[in-house]
């Protein structure tokens, strides 16, 4: 008979997001009026906190809404958030209306990624970034980390693969920080043993922008790339979207999409 793992409390839950967080008590209390007392309470488990006082805690500390749920769980409260898939029937105006921005953004490259950075949908001018890539690599669900940074996907095409890679590292350790997701560490991890060791992030580039610089038959296109994410979100899928745009960086690289 496999053994059941039970979930620690709410108050040590709590507590240890708040030290991810690298909040004081007495900062979460000013952050979230609530007494100092209270909170050393809730965090021992002498005091059971209610549903709303857990989501508000977890607003405060930046909890994303999939371990809000779990928070809620823990202290034997139901579930406040959906997180259906993102074909289902009820996100389908939602994932229209993204589809719709990315078509806005042609002539130019944008692809629309969950939280682990995995393609859920791209527009047509993608096609340069896939060209020559393994097979392998564009099986779904194409994962845009490691499409750039396996030599058989982009890194052998990327002229500034050190900046890059160091790019990708540091916004994956931020995303890892901040959701404390074993999948997200999981992926530092891989980017670290691709590249060889830990990446480091060079602040001097040639420009003002940090630039992808891919090789593309006979020219390189210089791309400088955004990322937009709802801020409203109330499903847990919902919430991990990212909308990646780029746009050129040089006269010639827009010339190439605008031809």
């Amino acid at each position: 008979m496999t053994a059941l793992v039970e979930s620690p409390p709410v108050g040590p839950l709590l507590r240890s997001w708040r030290e991810r967080r690298r909040f004081s008590q007495q900062e979460l209390s000013n952050r979230s009026t609530v007494s100092t007392r209270h909170l050393s309470r809730v965090e021992t488990g002498r005091a059971h906190p209610t549903p709303d006082m857990i989501l508000h805690l977890a607003e405060n500390l930046e909890v994303p809404l999939r371990e809000r749920n779990r928070l809620l769980l823990a202290a034997g409260y139901a579930p406040r958030y959906s997180e259906h898939s993102l074909d289902d029937g009820s996100l389908a105006v939602v994932m229209e209306g993204l589809r719709r921005l990315l078509d806005a953004h042609l002539p130019y490259p944008a692809l629309l990624l969950d939280d682990y950075w995995d393609v859920v949908d791209a527009n047509a001018a993608i096609a340069p970034f896939l060209a020559d890539c393994s097979p392998e690599l564009l099986e779904p669900p194409i994962n845009v980390v490691r499409l750039c940074l396996r030599e058989d996907g982009l890194a052998s095409r990327i002229d500034n693969l050190d900046l890059w890679t160091g790019h990708l590292y540091h916004r994956a350790v931020g995303r890892a920080e901040r959701t404390h997701d074993p999948r997200h560490h999981a992926l530092v991890a891989e980017i670290v043993e691709l590249a060889g060791g830990v990446p480091r992030l060079d602040p001097l580039t040639s420009g003002p922008v940090l630039t992808m610089e891919l090789r593309y038959d006979d020219r390189v296109l210089r791309m400088f790339s955004t990322s937009a994410q709802l801020t409203t979100a109330t499903d847990a899928a919902l919430e991990g979207l990212a909308l990646e745009t780029f746009l050129p960086a040089d006269e010639e690289t827009r010339a190439f999409f605008t031809a």
